[in-house]
């Protein structure tokens, strides 16, 4: 069984997807590919990203988080017992208010190392990809890229305001 599961992965990167699925096996790579960093970590996507929130933007509220993340605050608050627990997160009294807590990214030397190979394994991968484009056509693609984020985020904006 499992090697079908295996041989049919495999037939599915050899056949390029239709033009009107590209954006949607483009989203589906990145975050498997997340998924798996999280997993090589020990933690879940959700916790990943949180986390990944927490080291890109420092130390912050968890009500802060959810905002960022998109998490309600109920589910930050399992992720933040989650990461705490397993060493990743530590917790501090606000200073500011004292109703709520801060959140401080640990183990990061530790997660740098682990992911560091990763990434650069990636970024050898993504240059090899790149020289197949001239500097015309990579810059076309880096502005289609920065709309593609500004548009994703102006649609995120709408669902979460219902």
């Amino acid at each position: 069984m499992a090697m079908k599961v295996k041989s049919s992965i495999k037939s599915a990167r050899e056949t390029p997807p239709p033009a009107e699925n590209l954006g949607r096996e483009f989203s589906n790579a990145n975050v498997f590919f997340h998924e798996a960093i999280a997993a090589h970590l020990g933690m879940n996507a959700g916790e990943w990203r949180c986390y990944g929130l927490l080291k890109l933007h420092g130390p912050m509220t968890a009500g802060r988080l959810a905002e960022l993340s998109g998490f309600t605050t109920g589910a930050i608050t399992g992720i933040a017992d989650r990461l705490t627990k397993t060493g990743y997160v530590k917790r501090q009294p606000n200073p500011e208010d004292r109703r709520s807590l801060i959140l401080h990214p640990l183990r990061l030397e530790e997660i740098n190392a682990k992911t560091g190979p990763v990434f650069a394994s990636l970024e050898k991968a993504m240059s090899e990809v790149a020289k197949n484009f001239t500097g015309q056509e990579l810059a076309a693609v880096m502005d289609y890229l920065r709309r593609t984020i500004e548009a994703l985020h102006e649609e995120t904006m709408k669902l979460r305001k219902g």
